[in-house]
């Protein structure tokens, strides 16, 4: 059993490498295939939880031990702790594939041998039990399988159709395909049609939809500058560089501002300016919309803002031609932005700035701006396509602004872009980027990056953008028509089980 659960934990690490910035998409297959190979020789339950235990451990310790930085190096938390902490918290990640290995296992016999029931057994179980992560305990869907299929994979083309968990369990279900097809009957025309006509239906499918443009432009283009502010991390909230990080600010947005063609909006990253609105020197705000209302644009900047209760919300504020607007992000990250309960203990060890917000209200208004309508959202929000995609179809531009400096140089800047690519896909719209040490960046609505400012460089990124209007098959069904269809596999497969339990015990008697 040792070496079973090892080669689940190598297959769920090397599934990493499907990710950007490596871009392997093929080895999210291959290594979903070595899981359901291994899946299909358990014999019991526990079998199968600890087999799906160990692949999403090593996939997540993979691919998210970036947290690590922002614990130790950030939070001061010491260094043994700090990895106590990621492991704990990767060990609860890996609980959902384990969840499906154990349920895969129980319902596998109710398949009767067929090969095809019981590889829409896995992917549905898969898509299921990725999306229960997605959800609980407000959810962390961080490496959702799906997002590894990017153009050029050919399932790109379902992610505006059946979004991010229902590619994910595509993905799912064509690896258990070729690990539950034995090798010799893929040579075997009879035996092996109906799963090589799936695969070649969802692959041809898939590629034949790349590209194709589900919404349609509307109104002119906008010429924006996106400003990459590159803050280390450490330095951002040191009080004794406090007038240097203002000036910067400042600096940048007159540079974006002052060109023989200015921009229509300038945007600065997520919590640009480390202190509350309020507490800004005085005339300093106002410094900054003269600059925008000079140069007959707007500015959107990321800041924290308190209301007149005291609550503190880290928020998007436009200034400018426009009238102020505001834009309070809505779905915090746990530990970093607010406390779960009985966790208080976290923050005394831990030294997070701005760590007691609160949620911005569920429905806000997209932001007005040059003739366009554009939908914020800030840095972990864009994880939520079914929540981004309440925006629609009033939004015709998506704007991201971020802050991943707490990661240091890690894997978590390239993948956050390809989550934005999968954003982009799902809604039919533009994702604008404006992040402090990367990836600043231009998304079109099919997903190609068309412009991005190297990582850990401090600079402007300026890009003509065109709004879009209308709705992509997901941007109307959400995750609704993916989730309906995964649950009535697992029923249908359960029912099945309990028929051919009563004809046995019938014979039996």
């Amino acid at each position: 059993m040792l070496r079973r659960l090892s080669l689940a934990l190598l297959a769920g690490g090397a599934s990493v490498f499907a990710f950007a910035p490596f871009g392997l998409f093929p080895l999210a297959f291959v290594g979903l295939a070595v899981l359901a190979w291994l899946l299909g020789g358990a014999a019991r339950r526990r079998e199968g939880f600890a087999l799906g235990f160990a692949w999403g451990f090593g996939a997540v310790i993979g691919g998210v031990s970036w947290l690590y930085v922002a614990l130790e190096r950030y939070g001061g938390m010491p260094a043994p702790l700090a990895a106590l902490a990621i492991a704990l918290f990767c060990a609860y990640l890996a609980l959902y594939p384990g969840l499906a290995g154990a349920v895969f296992v129980a319902l596998r016999r109710a398949c009767g041998g067929s090969a095809m029931r019981a590889a829409a057994l896995f992917g549905a179980l898969w898509l299921l039990t990725e999306w229960l992560r997605g959800v609980v305990f407000t959810g962390f869907p961080w490496l959702a399988i799906g997002y590894s299929q990017t153009p050029p994979s050919p399932l790109g083309g379902l992610l505006p159709v059946i979004g991010v968990y229902g590619v994910g369990g595509l993905v799912a279900f064509v690896a258990a395909l070729f690990a539950f097809v034995r090798p010799a009957d893929w040579l075997r025309p009879r035996r092996a049609w109906r799963p090589a006509l799936v695969v070649a239906v969802l692959v041809t499918g898939g590629a034949g939809l790349l590209g194709k443009a589900w919404t349609a432009p509307s109104g002119a283009p906008v010429a924006v500058a996106l400003v990459q502010t590159n803050f280390e991390q450490s330095l951002k909230w040191d009080p004794a560089r406090f007038a240097d990080v203002l000036q910067a600010n400042l600096d940048l947005v007159r540079e974006a501002f002052l060109q023989p063609q200015a921009p229509a909006i300038v945007v600065l990253p997520e919590t640009t300016l480390p202190t509350l609105l309020d507490r800004l020197p005085e005339g300093y705000v106002d410094w900054l919309a003269r600059l925008a209302r000079e140069a007959g644009g707007d500015l959107v900047m990321g800041v924290f803002r308190r209301d007149q209760a005291g609550h503190i919300y880290n928020a998007a504020v436009g200034l400018g031609t426009a009238p102020v607007q505001h834009y309070a992000k809505r779905h915090l990250v746990p530990f970093g932005e607010y406390s779960p309960p009985l966790f208080g203990w976290f923050y005394k060890l831990a030294q997070i700035p701005m760590s007691d917000q609160t949620r911005g209200a569920p429905d806000q208004p997209p932001m007005q701006l040059d003739g366009q309508r554009v939908a914020l959202n800030i840095c972990y929000e864009d994880l939520f396509g079914a929540e981004l995609i309440r925006a629609l179809p009033a939004a015709t531009l998506m704007l991201n602004i971020s802050n991943l400096a707490w990661y240091g140089d890690s894997l978590a800047q390239p993948q956050h872009l390809q989550i934005a690519r999968v954003r982009a896909l799902e809604t039919g719209r533009p994702m604008l980027r404006s992040t402090n040490t990367g990836m600043t960046a231009l998304v079109q609505p099919d997903g190609r990056v068309v412009g991005v400012l190297p990582a850990f460089e401090r600079g402007v990124l300026r890009v003509e953008v065109q709004g879009y209007q209308g709705l992509t098959p997901y941007a109307r069904w959400g995750d609704r028509l993916a989730l309906g269809l995964a649950l009535l596999i697992p029923l249908a497969v359960f029912l099945r089980s309990v028929r051919v339990s009563g004809l046995a015990r019938e014979s039996g008697t």
